[in-house]
Formats: C-alpha cells, sequence, structure tokens
C-alpha cells in the first residue's frame, strides 16, 4: 500500500488559532524516524514555497511528497477560484507530487459552522469543481474533493449531490465522513471507481456524536480528542481499507489524526499515537 503521513497528525493546520504549530524540522524528522517516506505538504507556510528549497528540505529528511490540501472557494459566482489552485499546483508540480486535494471553503475562517447554498450557489459549486478538476489535470495534477466538515461539502446530501452533479474524483476521509453523516464504509463499497485518494481517520464516535447533536464544536471536539490512532476507534479502517484495493484501489493511504497541542511536547508527543497507527496499517493484509 501507498502509505502516507500528514502534518495534522502533529497539530499542524491552517485555521488561526487552532493550536501550538510545531515546526517542519521535529515534524519531519519523527515522520521519517516512524518509517514513512512520504507526506502530504500541510498548509500554506509549514514549509517553504520555493521549489528548490522545499525539494532540498524534504528531500533532506527521505521524504517525497503526495498532496496538499487546499480550501477554494467554489460556490461564490464572483469569485475565480483558479487563484485559490494556482499556488498548491505550483508547489506540487516542483516536488513531483501528484494529488490536489480541495475542500469546498465556506469563505469564513475554521470549521465550525457553515451557510446554506441556493440552487444557484450550488451550480457555481459543481461547475468549478469539473472546470479546477481539468484546469489541474492540464498541468499533470489530479483534482480531488475532500468532504469535511464545516465546509459546502460535509454531509450524506451534499456528497450525493457532487456525485450526481459533477464528475470530479473524491477524498474519501474516513472521519470527515462519519462526523457529516456518511458511512465511510458503504461509500467505499457503492462508489469505489469514484475515490481517488485516501485520508484515514478514527474517531470516538461518543464525540463525534455530541459534535452532531450540536453540543461540542468541531474544534471543541478536536482537542477533546475525537480522533484516535487508527484500529483504536469506531471506524472500521481495515474494511475500508480492503474494500478500496478489492475495487483496484491503487492510491494513497494519508494516515491523518487531527490534533489541538497546547504547547511544544517534552515527551514523545504526536510521534507515539502516529507510531501506533503506523503498526496498525502494517498488520492489516489487504488484497491487491
Amino acid at each position: 500500500m501507498k502509505l502516507a503521513g500528514a502534518p495534522i497528525s502533529w497539530g499542524v493546520c491552517e485555521v488561526p488559532g487552532w493550536g501550538y504549530q510545531l515546526g517542519p524540522e521535529r515534524v519531519l524528522a519523527e515522520m521519517r524516524d516512524l518509517g514513512l517516506s512520504a507526506t502530504e505538504l500541510g498548509p500554506e507556510g509549514f514549509l517553504p514555497s520555493n521549489p528548490a528549497a522545499l525539494t532540498t528540505l524534504l528531500n533532506s529528511y527521505g521524504l517525497t511528497c503526495v498532496g496538499v490540501f487546499a480550501p477554494v472557494l467554489l460556490h461564490d459566482a464572483g469569485h475565480d477560484p483558479a487563484t485559490d489552485i494556482a499556488g498548491p499546483v505550483d508547489a506540487l508540480i516542483a516536488c513531483g507530487a501528484e494529488v490536489l486535494v480541495m475542500a469546498a471553503a465556506t469563505g469564513a475562517e475554521g470549521y465550525d459552522s457553515r451557510p446554506t447554498l441556493d440552487d444557484r450557489q450550488w451550480t457555481a459549486l459543481l461547475t468549478n469543481l469539473d472546470r479546477l478538476a481539468a484546469m489541474a489535470a492540464d498541468r499533470g495534477v489530479l483534482a480531488v474533493l475532500h468532504p469535511h466538515v464545516g465546509t459546502m461539502v460535509e454531509t450524506r446530501e451534499d456528497v450525493d449531490r457532487v456525485l450526481a452533479g459533477s464528475g470530479v474524483q473524491l477524498c474519501l476521509d474516513t472521519g470527515h465522513l462519519l462526523i457529516g453523516g456518511t458511512d465511510p464504509l458503504q461509500l467505499a463499497r457503492t462508489v469505489p471507481g469514484r475515490i481517488a485518494h485516501v485520508h484515514l481517520k478514527d474517531v470516538d464516535a461518543t464525540v463525534a456524536g455530541r459534535v452532531q447533536a450540536g453540543e461540542l464544536t468541531y474544534t471543541e471536539a478536536v482537542h477533546a480528542g475525537m480522533y484516535t490512532p487508527l484500529g483504536s476507534g469506531d471506524v472500521d479502517i481495515a474494511g475500508i481499507v480492503t474494500a478500496l484495493r478489492r475495487n483496484g484501489f491503487d492510491g494513497w493511504f494519508v494516515m491523518e489524526q487531527d490534533t489541538i497541542l497546547d504547547g511544544e511536547p517534552t515527551d514523545e508527543g504526536p510521534a507515539r499515537d502516529v507510531r501506533a497507527s503506523v503498526d496498525f496499517m502494517a498488520g492489516i493484509h489487504a488484497p491487491v
């Protein structure tokens, strides 16, 4: 399997005020020491924007890049989202990566609330998805849509509307789908041909239920430990991996455990949970 890490597992996030942000030297070194050979890039500013500096830094830790997460404003007819993906696509090409992971941004910071779109805005969103996917493909990059809590594509109804109204491929994020009301295993089984990239998250369903009930914001739930090491939560990670592999999936499985840090860890810190996830994935014997 193509297995990669992600800076969000070390608490590195694009949301202002998310928490203490670790430096790239510690994050990349711990990825390397845990046996990972690939990563997503993380938020803008975490790694160098200069192509030569970026590739030199990744190479120095024995890492390659597989993709980048990019929130994109898709539903506003007065905004051209091509400008939102220009920088991320350039970064991907610079380091020889493959996947632009788009989320349908609300236009506000964070993921704790979202507006409701009308039909006109949905038309703009779906049209822009196909247009951006084509623009990325013209430059050799695969653009996928990431259903994500607190974005315009969050719920099962949203996901179904995207599947019916556009041809864009999906990033199957096992955690965000579950929290948003979609069974990720069912989705993996029913539309395997639309899934081109995977973010593997495990979830404490009790905490997720409090988000769904409005008792906690998404950010509060992450801080409360909603995401767990792979194999220790309530998502059937092994079943999802197996279902995708049986249907010919040969893309990246990116391990993510969204985390909020209160300060610089004085012990092993997030690496402890990432190691547990790596060990769990090593025990999955999914078919090719």
